[in-house]
């Protein structure tokens, strides 16, 4: 049971997969819903404040590297601006938003990268990512178990 525990929080970790899977996975290979979606947040919200602190710093030299990394740091920067105006104009709740809603192209990554790309401080971004990574956690485990699997 620890490999799928071990699984569960590493899967949570991993961009665009996020907890979108890591739930259903461990509740899949056996794991009690609760313990399910509390190894998932943990998992996702892990790498959430190196993405803040490094990633600027990380796409900088990445850009050094290669044509191939360049291209790719350029449409990771452009994810980013597509979702700045809403974060700039809700501020607080839209990174919420943007986090909470369990669908590709959103989520805790997204949301640090955003978060990065505004120059956020940490103290401001992780609240509101913590809240919307709660929340997309509850939507996946109420779409996938239903309302009782929370009770």
């Amino acid at each position: 049971m620890w490999k799928v525990r071990i699984i569960t929080l590493l899967m949570a970790m991993v961009p665009v997969v996020e907890l979108r899977a890591a739930i259903p996975y461990g509740v899949g290979f056996g794991l009690g819903i609760h313990e399910a979606f509390i190894l998932a947040f943990i998992g996702n919200i892990l790498p959430i404040p190196l993405i803040i602190l490094f990633i600027r710093k990380l796409f900088i030299w990445l850009r050094t590297v290669s044509p191939w990394l360049n291209s790719f740091v350029s449409k990771m920067e452009a994810k980013a601006e597509k979702n700045k105006e809403m974060v700039m104009k809700y501020e607080f709740w839209g990174l919420v938003l943007l986090v909470a809603i369990p669908l590709p192209g959103t989520g805790a990554w997204t949301g640090a990268l955003v978060a990065a790309t505004m120059d956020m401080q940490i103290k401001r971004a992780m609240p509101a990512i913590v809240l919307g990574v709660l929340i997309a956690g509850v939507i996946v485990t109420i779409l996938t178990y239903g309302v009782g699997a929370l009770l």
